[in-house]
Parts: structure tokens; C-alpha cells; sequence
């Protein structure tokens, strides 16, 4: 009997949504090159690391989100697409961190050093993204086998990578709160989820 292959349309179809807001950016930079602050606004280097740390606050809720939705709307073809949305938001950070870097601190590991220490946002966001890190460079299979359950208590870290993004962002913002507090309310929702699962399960279990 032939082996039934796998649905892999919403996973291409995840792929292709959380590509487009890179493909916007190149288009945006084009633009920027064509003719100065049309793409991205009067103060390029501010607009990019602008439009990179949302779109990685967005990523990190969306891959946060696999799991929740997988459960609600029963769609278990979900779960293949976990690691994949993990893998684009910390691609979305780790561009978000390089523009900060060499825009911002001109490379300069000292400038970085005492920004770290200095500026509680980007002791928080490097915080996070270190967490984000180490979950990218274990999500293989190899690493899981080796890890164990190790493995599933290593990636819960991304319990506290999502609320040091948002420590980031209410930190660095001066005004303007009303994105932060969906994003805050978003998060909260998908906690509430994962609690109410775990009450759930072991209710049942006694």
C-alpha cells in the first residue's frame, strides 16, 4: 500500500504569510535607495529597526500561538508548522538585533557591552534573544533525541522570551501604547489557554 503523503498546504501557506513582511522590507529598501526616506520615512535606520521589532513582537506571538489554535480548531496538521514559525521569528529578531548592531553601535562590541548594561530594553531584548537562540539551535531532531525531556523543559524558556520582548518594547516606547496593549492581551489569551489545558488535564487524571 503507498504511504498517504502528508498535507504540507498550511504550512507552505504559513511560509508564504511570514515571508510576505520580509519581501515588503526589501521592497521598502528599494525604494530608500531609488529616492532617500521614501521607503523608509525621514530617519531610514530608525524605520528599519522600527519595522523589524514589530514584525518580530508579531512573529514570536505567532509562533506562540501553534499550539492554542492547533487545540481550539482541532487541526492537528498544525503541530508540522510549530518549529518552522519558531524558526521565522527568531530569523524576524535576529535581523532586528544585526540592524540594531550595526546601525546603532556602528559594530562596536563596547558601545553594545555598555548599552546592555545600561539601558534596561536592551538588557531585555538581548535576553530574549539569547533564549530565542539556544531554542533555534536545539529545535533539530538530533537535539531532541539527545535532550530527552530535558528537551521539553529547555523550550519552555520561550515562557519568558515573549515577556521580555514585551518588557523591550514598553521600555524603549515613550508613547503610543495601543499596539503593546494588544500584544499584551494577546499573550495573555494564549497563556489563559495553556493554563486551563494544564488544570484540565490533570483534573482528569485524578
Amino acid at each position: 500500500m503507498a504511504k498517504t503523503r502528508p498535507n504540507n498546504t498550511p504550512k507552505l501557506a504559513l511560509a508564504v504569510l511570514a515571508s510576505a513582511p520580509f519581501a515588503w522590507l526589501v521592497y521598502l529598501i528599494a525604494l530608500e535607495i531609488a529616492q532617500p526616506t521614501s521607503g523608509l520615512g525621514p530617519e531610514p535606520a530608525e524605520g528599519l529597526l522600527h519595522y523589524l521589532g514589530e514584525w518580530s513582537m508579531i512573529m514570536l506571538l505567532v509562533a506562540f500561538s501553534i499550539t492554542p489554535v492547533r487545540r481550539m480548531f482541532k487541526q492537528p496538521l498544525l503541530a508540522r508548522s510549530r518549529r518552522m514559525m519558531g524558526l521565522f521569528a527568531f530569523a524576524y529578531v535576529a535581523l532586528h538585533l544585526l540592524a540594531y548592531i550595526v546601525l546603532y553601535v556602528e559594530s562596536s562590541w563596547q558601545l553594545l557591552l555598555e548599552d546592555f548594561v545600561e539601558r534596561t530594553y536592551i538588557t531585555a531584548g538581548i535576553a530574549g534573544f539569547c533564549g530565542l537562540l539556544v531554542m533555534a539551535v536545539t529545535s533539530t531532531m538530533g537535539w531532541r533525541r539527545r535532550l530527552g525531556q530535558n528537551w521539553l523543559r529547555l523550550h519552555k524558556v520561550i515562557y519568558l522570551v515573549v515577556p521580555l520582548a514585551l518588557l523591550h518594547l514598553i521600555w524603549l516606547r515613550k508613547d503610543g501604547f495601543g499596539d503593546i496593549a494588544l500584544y499584551i492581551l494577546w499573550f495573555a489569551i494564549l497563556l489563559g489557554e495553556r493554563v486551563y489545558q494544564v488544570r484540565t488535564s490533570r483534573s482528569t487524571a485524578t
